[in-house]
């Protein structure tokens, strides 16, 4: 018990800089509703329009549902300690404030830069799929976009640079400076739309299943880990894992959700439910409707339409683009708001230039950090294949649900005293298994992703010891002064 009193220190300065967050952020922007809505736009994004063809022909096969189940309930375990932190701490910063709390100043440093590559790299990733179904559609209307602007100029591409990437990042980024309250109406509006549309697909689709599609439902391993087989399951759940990082983004609003200790936590678990059951839906029907080996391509749920449904499904086909189309721009969007609201916090905490964490009095949003991460953003997503970039979101995304996990743990055990509007059942077996459970998906991916961040923690590390250290320990101390006097005067108040 030697430590006990910096960790409460930390965990009651974190509470007070989501109080101070509250007060200079529209802090009445989001309700249950658009706390979903947030959620879902992130989910329901990529994993359902582009990386589900690539889990079913490459890895899982039909199977490819029990990839989504798996999935799924690696991150309810995880969405569960998520939830117990943010009823704890409804600050901006998320697993970076709740590794903070737990862990201290130096392993919140490093989850807070992965947190930075991870929303870039996501947001950035979801764009580039944005930009296939928008050229496409574009296409199917006569406008014809050169290749050599709608393709990087890295890894296989052959362009010179992704132009539609691009800018759906800068109408994004515009959207984010107005205002958090527009922008949830905006991504209420468009979540609703592509709901609607992938439901009409699994109803529809559901009548144009062929039984022969369906066997076998788990294809034989080729012999190679990952290739089909029970391995293939496990490789496809790490595949389609990288859309789970959206409801990380609702606890990011937390700062800006009305009564947060009651409607992020609700916000959490109904993400990743809702999501879930709809890939599984989705992941049934799309292999029952084309051969499994025919949907490794940009637009799976189109193909499985054109190859099942014949010449009557046209119709429907353009209404998926348009959701795609639609739902991925949601994506972009809440993916960003979830990356600008992290850059603000660190910034704010010494760890990054000051500039960074400053609100704009007249929109109520960072609006430094928020041109920043859209100028990078862009430029990531119109020079980089999207097979890059998904991969380095599903490693950092692990490693942040594993330190959530444990983080929960340890501050059941040091800080029982402190209020939870949400308490994960049966902490200790749950916590660990969110710990097995991301350390297994992890074990997943190519090596190359371990490398890159190796490399990305490497530079991490040189920032940290040469600017962030310094300034964070500076700022902290005044802010675990204050929370002392604070404590003192509520002492002296009496009851």
């Amino acid at each position: 018990m030697a430590d006990a009193s910096p960790r409460r220190t930390a965990l009651d300065t974190i509470i007070l800089q989501a109080k101070r967050d509250r007060k200079r952020l529209d802090s009445s922007a989001v309700g249950t509703f658009s706390l979903t809505a947030i959620g879902i736009a992130s989910v329901v994004g990529g994993g359902i329009f582009v990386t589900t063809g690539v889990a079913a022909s490459q890895h899982a096969g039909p199977a490819v549902v029990l990839s989504f189940v798996a999935a799924g309930i690696a991150a309810l375990i995880t969405a569960l300690c998520y939830a117990e932190l943010a009823s704890m701490i409804p600050a901006a910063g998320s697993t970076y404030s709740y590794v903070y709390a737990a862990f201290g100043i130096f392993p919140a440093w490093f989850i807070g830069w992965d947190l930075l590559l991870e929303y870039l790299f996501a947001a950035s990733a979801v764009a580039v799929g944005w930009s296939g179904y928008a050229v496409s559609a574009l296409g199917d209307a006569g406008i014809h976009v050169p290749d050599s602007l709608a393709n990087p100029p890295f890894g296989s591409g052959s362009g010179v640079v992704n132009l539609p990437a691009m800018f759906i990042v800068a109408a994004t980024t515009m959207l984010l400076i107005v205002g958090m309250r527009q922008s949830a109406r905006a991504n209420n509006s468009m979540v609703v739309l592509k709901m609607a549309i992938l439901l009409l697909f699994v109803a529809v689709g559901a009548f144009h299943i062929h039984g022969s599609n369906l066997h076998p439902f788990l294809p034989a391993s080729t012999g190679h880990f990952g290739d089909f087989g029970w391995s293939g399951i496990l490789q496809g759940a790490g595949v389609v894992f990288f859309a789970y990082v959206g409801f990380d983004a609702v606890s990011t609003a937390a700062a800006e959700a009305r009564n947060p200790q009651r409607t992020v936590p609700i916000g959490l678990m109904a993400t990743v439910l809702i999501s879930t059951v709809l890939y599984v839906a989705i992941g049934l029907v799309m292999t029952g409707m084309a051969p499994f080996s025919d949907l490794g391509v940009a637009d799976p749920l189109s193909k499985a339409l054109k190859v099942g449904g014949g010449n009557g499904l046209e119709w429907l086909t353009a209404a998926v683009d348009v959701a795609a189309i639609v739902g991925l721009a949601s994506t972009v969007l809440v993916t960003f708001y979830g990356q600008t609201r992290i850059f603000m916090r660190m910034a704010s905490d010494g760890m990054l230039p000051p500039a960074f964490g400053r609100v704009s009095e007249r929109f109520k949003t960072p609006l430094m950090s928020t041109v920043l991460c859209g100028v990078v953003g862009a430029a990531v997503a119109g020079l980089t294949p999207i097979e890059t970039l998904s991969d380095l979101v599903s490693i950092g995304t692990l490693f942040a649900f594993m330190l959530v996990s444990g983080g929960v743990m340890l501050l059941r055990h040091r800080r029982p005293d402190v209020e939870r509007a949400f308490r994960v059942p049966h902490i200790y077996v749950v916590g660990t298994a969110g710990i097995v459970a991301s350390l297994l998906l992890m074990l997943t991916l190519p090596y190359q992703t371990f490398i890159r961040l190796v490399v990305w923690l490497a530079i991490g590390l040189v920032v940290f010891f040469f600017y962030a250290r310094a300034h964070t320990k500076e700022r902290f101390a005044a802010l675990e002064a204050e929370a002392a006097r604070l404590d003192g005067e509520t002492a002296a108040a009496g009851p």
